[in-house]
């Protein structure tokens, strides 16, 4: 008889079980626990133990020895069980592998394009500094023929489904067959079919978000990141993973190339990686006016109204909704500031108080504008509803959508909606952050970006990287074909203006987070819950007297969370930063209870 340690995928649970058969680690078995049949994963062979042990069933699935390596490390630094980390993975299974033979065709890249391949290839990990417009697409394909051409296969991430009906036919129109689009929308039906063709090897280019980091890909040789800087790629319930970070780890496991792709590198891939810049080849001049008004002004509907007398269409974005809002003077643009941590303050109407999220100072809600004393200080936002129906009223002979996850709640009216805007049959699309998802857009000759102001003011260090990155993500979605123009209503002219050359922004950036923040400091979140006020609080309080005990680890700041309460439960959150990842993480093995919830390298801190 021999017994093995299993974990229980999903489960905080290591069991005893035994087999009259010789098991290899990562083979996936069924296993009763109460009379319930569970899947669980061998993790290693043990002694006999002094219980009773019931047998287990091993089934046709099994994980490969590198998988295990990373389901183990993913519960290290993320601080979650291994078998919570262990069910990201979809299993390999015994079945016949079908041999497909591919010759690579070269593309016809321009020389600047070449360049960048090149670059690529010679890099373990390199970031493709791509602009908007630059062709970055046709970069990754001619990667994928060269690898495809050797017998191997390659992940494509995006961040987001939304994006995959645009991608899913370019990738078809080269490799057929052999793409497979894999995401959480995907029908039972489609999922057994796509699973089948990875199984089997048919499948060469495996794409998506972030689970398709984790199928059972035979002889993966190429990772692609896309639009690497988007915080989609950050789990925000457990395993928190963030599968970009998890993508790098993977290519050196396997020791196969890691290519990280955006037109707005997050600041910490322009520091850590080796870059190489792409730039736009469109000819086509874009205008960018800057508009102080607000709301629908003068000047964004005059230059709408000529746009659609022109037959061409019309981007309006609003930033994504958050759950507090900011105080913005409507004289300088200025938000009001946190004391402490230079960033902005959140309006807690209820308490009549504005809050640091991040240190928990408090003050009373001011009356007028600490930067330049006026009193036209403001918390109103507008949102995609409102904005829309006052274009539909204004504008009643053109067709008006929305395209926020309001509306767009499934892969088939995701579909719709982009394929009637590309046939232009909608003139003016409102959208959220869905519409700087690196959608192409080739019949926008307007782009018109409202409140970015909001996003730049938020309580948060990464405040002033998402406003710039929206602002030219939006920016490049107008003039793809012919000139454009772009409207940015803003109080900030002097900031945007500047940094319209992104690269400047990134350098100016690492000298504001230096000594403080990411890339040179790691931070980690540890939330606690309860719907005992009294155990929530006592828990962190537990903790935050434990944590002074470590000197390489700084307590930022403690308290109520952001939002205080969700589904009845009261919340509390601890902030750490470290310029240590080993020593954050003792600090927390060394110092957390059973009701916290560790967060690493947090992107929300809500």
């Amino acid at each position: 008889m021999y017994y093995y340690e299993v974990a229980i995928l999903g489960k905080p649970l290591l069991l005893t079980y035994h087999s009259s058969k010789e098991l290899e680690n990562g083979q996936i078995v069924q296993v009763s626990i109460k009379n319930r049949l569970q899947k669980g994963v061998v993790l290693q062979k043990v002694a006999k133990p002094a219980f009773d042990t019931l047998e287990m069933v091993p089934t046709k699935e099994y994980l490969q020895p590198w998988q295990l390596e990373l389901a183990q490390f993913i519960a290290r630094y993320y601080v979650c069980f291994i078998g919570e980390a262990l069910s990201l993975f979809v299993p390999f299974k015994k079945c016949e592998q079908k041999s497909l033979s591919y010759t690579s065709t070269p593309s016809i890249l321009t020389p600047q394009q070449q360049k960048a391949l090149e670059f690529i290839k010679r890099h373990d990990v390199s970031l493709l500094f791509g602009e908007t417009g630059s062709g970055k697409t046709e970069v990754y394909i001619q990667y994928f023929k060269e690898i495809v051409a050797k017998g191997q296969e390659a992940i494509f991430l995006m961040p987001e489904i939304s994006l995959t009906p645009q991608m899913e036919k370019r990738l078809g129109e080269v490799f057929g067959d052999m793409v497979v689009m894999w995401h959480s929308k995907l029908t039972q039906k489609r999922r057994s079919e796509a699973l089948e063709k990875i199984r089997s090897g048919q499948a060469k280019i495996v794409a998506g978000p972030r689970s398709a980091l984790f199928l059972p890909l035979k002889r993966p040789g190429l990772i692609v990141v896309d639009e690497e800087h988007d915080e989609s790629y950050k789990a925000q319930s457990r395993p928190r993973i963030n599968a970009k970070d998890m993508a790098v780890y993977m290519g050196k496991l396997l020791k196969i190339p890691v290519v990280l792709g955006s037109a707005t590198p997050s600041l910490t891939s322009y520091y850590r990686y080796e870059s190489v810049r792409l730039p736009s080849f469109a000819r086509a001049k874009k205008e960018f006016v800057y508009d102080s008004g607000r709301g629908l002004s003068p000047i964004i509907l005059d230059s709408l109204n000529e746009v659609l007398q022109r037959g061409k269409q019309a981007l309006f974005f609003l930033p994504t909704r958050a759950y507090f809002k900011y105080l913005v003077c409507q004289e300088c643009g200025q938000a009001v500031q946190c004391p402490f941590c230079d960033v902005g303050m959140s309006v807690h109407f209820d308490k009549r108080a504005l809050m640091c999220h991040y240190c928990n100072y408090t003050e009373p809600i001011v009356s007028s504008c600490p930067s330049c004393g006026s009193q036209e200080l403001s918390a109103q936002r507008h949102g995609t509803s409102e904005i829309a129906q006052e274009l539909q009223s204004l504008f009643p002979k053109s067709r008006v959508e929305k395209f926020d996850r309001d509306v767009i709640t499934t892969q088939r009216k995701l579909e719709k909606t982009l394929g009637a805007f590309a046939k232009g049959e909608i003139d003016i699309l409102v959208g959220t952050q869905m519409l700087s998802k690196g959608h192409d857009y080739p019949d926008v000759a307007l782009a018109v970006i409202m409140d970015i102001d909001y996003t730049l003011a938020m309580a948060d260090f990464r405040a002033r990287e998402r406003a710039v990155s929206l602002f030219l993500q939006i920016a490049g979605r107008a003039g793809r074909k012919e000139e454009g123009k772009v409207i940015v209503q803003t109080k900030n002219r002097d900031f945007f203006q500047r940094y319209q050359e992104y690269e400047l922004f990134l350098r100016e950036e690492l000298e504001f987070r230096r000594d403080l923040y990411p890339p040179f400091r790691r931070l980690a979140q540890l939330l606690f819950a309860h719907k005992d006020q009294i155990k929530a609080k006592r828990a962190m309080e537990e903790v935050v007297e434990c944590l002074k005990r470590f000197e390489d680890v700084q307590i930022v700041g403690f308290g109520p969370a952001a939002i205080e309460k969700i589904a009845g439960k009261y919340r509390y959150h601890i902030l750490l930063r470290s310029a240590s990842p080993k020593k954050l993480l003792q600090a927390i093995y060394g110092c957390k209870n059973d009701l916290c919830e560790v967060d690493m390298d947090p992107v929300s801190f809500v």
